[in-house]
C-alpha cells in the first residue's frame, strides 16, 4: 500500500507525515508526500526535528504531486481549513481523508515558539499515524474494506 501525505507546499507537514509513517510502518507499507505547488525546498526545522526524534531524513525534498513514483492508494491531505487554506485535490481513483494540521511554517515569535509550533505539529501527526498503524491493516487491505478504511480515517482526524 502507497500513502501520499499531500500538502500545498510539501516543505512541513507532509514531510513530517511522509517520514514518521516510514519509520513506523509495517513492511509492505510506504508514505511519499508531495505538494500541489511545491516551494521546492524542506524547512531546516523539519529536518532537524526528525534527526532529534531518531527519524532518517535521508532523501526528504520538497516535490509535486506531478512527479510521483507511483500511484497512491491512499491520499490523506493535511493543510489546516481552519487557517483559511485551500488544501489541493488530488485527482485520481484513490481513497481521500483529510488531517488538517496548521502550518508550523507560517508561525512567528521567539525562536522557542517557533520550535514549539513545529513540535506541535509532529506530535499531532505522529498520533494520528499512530492510530491509523493500530488498524487491521492486513485484514483491511486484503478485504478491500474502502469506506472502513475511509470511515477509521476520518476518526482519526477527529
Amino acid at each position: 500500500m502507497n500513502i501520499l501525505f499531500l500538502c500545498t507546499g510539501n516543505s512541513c507537514r507532509s514531510i513530517l507525515a511522509e517520514a514518521v509513517f516510514n519509520h513506523l510502518a509495517p513492511i509492505g507499507w510506504r508514505a511519499m508526500s508531495a505538494g500541489s505547488h511545491p516551494t521546492g525546498q524542506v524547512r531546516p526545522r523539519s529536518l532537524a526535528l526528525l534527526a532529534r526524534e531518531g527519524i532518517p531524513t535521508e532523501g526528504l525534498h520538497s516535490k509535486s504531486w506531478d512527479n510521483l513514483p507511483v500511484t497512491p492508494d491512499i491520499v490523506i491531505t493535511v493543510c489546516s481549513g481552519a487557517a483559511g487554506e485551500t488544501c489541493p485535490a488530488y485527482l485520481g481513483p484513490v481513497l481521500r481523508a483529510h488531517w488538517g494540521v496548521d502550518d508550523p511554517a507560517h508561525a512567528t515569535g521567539t525562536d522557542e515558539e517557533i520550535t514549539a509550533t513545529f513540535m506541535n505539529a509532529y506530535r499531532i501527526l505522529r498520533s494520528r499515524i499512530e492510530a491509523f498503524l493500530e488498524l487491521p491493516l492486513i485484514a483491511i487491505a486484503k478485504d478491500q474494506d474502502r469506506e472502513r478504511l475511509k470511515a477509521e480515517l476520518e476518526r482519526i482526524a477527529g
